[in-house]
């Protein structure tokens, strides 16, 4: 009888911690719904420049927020630094210090504005109790303004954590000297067709525990960094199962991340790539999602006995063997002479989402191991580059013959002397959506 009350005691207790933590947390499915209803961010990431943080941020400003400016880019725009709680334990997250890496400003924006308006609820109220977590969305406002990784003065500023020769970076290191944070959080974007280890699923997001060192020393803050990520794995592959990555763990002298882990201020990275059939917003949600788990589970202490493995398991990043499009068993022409030339693959740059779609030609050749989001069977028909020459560097606009066509391949305006059956041109159909045959 003994043994058995005791026991009850035992399940009362864990059943009285779970029943704390879930009034001090929500679900990820309980702040993908609270994203859903109240983001403040209303554009594209990719869309936002320096005036449109401004505008977020006096909005944050209005509702309560302690917002500061802190600093000056080389081109004198200012650098902001927001903050939320009150609690001991110092929690720092910086994002776009790579102009064209956009996506967690929005999504630090939209944490701000849920936790200043639910000041309220016992979950946030928890948090605010238990840390003070500051964040400068926009490191590199000259950057984010000409859609450029670089600063002003085109340097890398995640290159520049010891020589410090650009405003930014001595803005980013005093930041952290002087208010030596406990966790920091850098946040960036990874290129679209990052995937997950050897396979061509996108890596959507990928994490990194960063080392302080090159022996990959671990610490007590490291191995907390460990689990804060797993709980942040956990919650995201509940949206996107499969699509999560672990970023190379290489170890870079110069870099912020790898430094303020060195300095005392272990960092996790969080990488943003991109997912086929979901937009910037999805995105900005999942990073949404992620930081405010990871705040959560600090705050609530359940990070204390959250197993590291689902960060330790993740698949390292990979690359190379996946493009946004693959035209299979194509054939052109070479003089008056239809000949076959292999597969074409064409990749999307990088650009701002109201920016004109731009798609190059990455090989011509044997590609089989090479994957595309979209491929198609092009093998019936003659393909032809619709300005210049089918050659890596060139314009993915595409038109299509039908084979047997009689057609005067030599005809100085073919395109319109002869009417091609589809072209392909920025990303989509514009003519004869369907005739290829779709492969996936």
């Amino acid at each position: 009888m003994t043994v058995y009350l005791k026991a009850m005691k035992t399940v009362g207790f864990i059943l009285l911690c779970v029943s704390m933590m879930t009034a001090y947390a929500q679900s990820p499915k309980d702040l993908a719904e609270m994203w859903d209803k109240e983001h403040i961010s209303s554009k594209f990431p990719s869309d936002v420049r320096h005036s449109d943080l401004k505008n977020y941020l006096e909005k944050l400003k209005k509702n309560g927020l302690n917002v500061n400016e802190v600093g000056r880019s080389g081109a004198n725009r200012e650098i902001f630094q927001a903050e939320f709680g009150r609690g001991p334990l110092r929690v720092f997250m910086w994002s776009q210090m790579h102009g064209d890496e956009p996506t967690a400003t929005s999504s630090v924006i939209d944490m701000l504005a849920v936790f200043q308006a639910h000041r309220d609820k016992d979950w946030v109220k928890k948090i605010e109790e238990k840390m003070t977590i500051r964040v400068v969305p926009m490191l590199n406002p000259d950057g984010a303004e000409t859609f450029k990784r670089r600063n002003l003065q085109d340097i890398d500023i995640n290159r520049d954590a010891i020589d410090l020769k650009t405003p930014e970076a001595r803005l980013l290191k005093q930041l952290r000297d002087s208010w030596n944070p406990e966790i920091g959080f850098n946040l960036h974007n990874q290129q679209a067709l990052t995937t997950v280890g050897n396979n061509p699923k996108q890596a959507a997001i990928s994490f990194l525990v960063v080392f302080g060192d090159k022996a990959k020393t671990t610490s007590e803050g490291h191995e907390r960094n460990k689990r804060i990520t797993s709980a942040m794995v956990e919650a995201l592959q509940k949206f996107m199962p499969g699509h999560i990555g672990k970023y190379d763990d290489e170890y870079t002298a110069t870099a912020f991340g790898d430094n303020f882990s060195a300095w005392g201020t272990p960092v996790i990275l969080i990488e943003t790539g991109a997912l086929r059939g979901k937009d910037e917003m999805f995105l900005v949600k999942m990073n949404f999602i992620a930081l405010v788990t990871a705040v959560q589970s600090i705050a609530t202490g359940k990070e204390k006995t959250q197993s590291p493995a689902p960060y330790l398991s993740l698949p390292e990043n990979g690359s190379g063997n996946l493009v946004n499009y693959v035209f299979r068993s194509a054939s052109t022409v070479n003089g008056n002479e239809v000949r076959a030339i292999g597969d074409i693959s064409a990749v999307t740059t990088r650009r701002r989402a109201s920016f004109a779609v731009s798609n190059t030609i990455r090989a011509v050749g044997s590609l089989g191991a090479v994957k595309g989001l979209e491929e198609y069977d092009t093998s019936g028909f003659v393909t032809l580059q619709r300005f210049k020459s089918l050659k890596a560097g060139n314009l993915a606009d595409f038109l299509f013959y039908r084979k047997g066509r009689v057609v005067d391949w030599a005809a100085a305006r073919i395109e319109k002397t002869f009417p091609p059956d589809a072209v392909f041109s920025g990303g989509k159909w514009t003519v004869g959506e369907g005739i290829i045959p779709k492969i996936k």
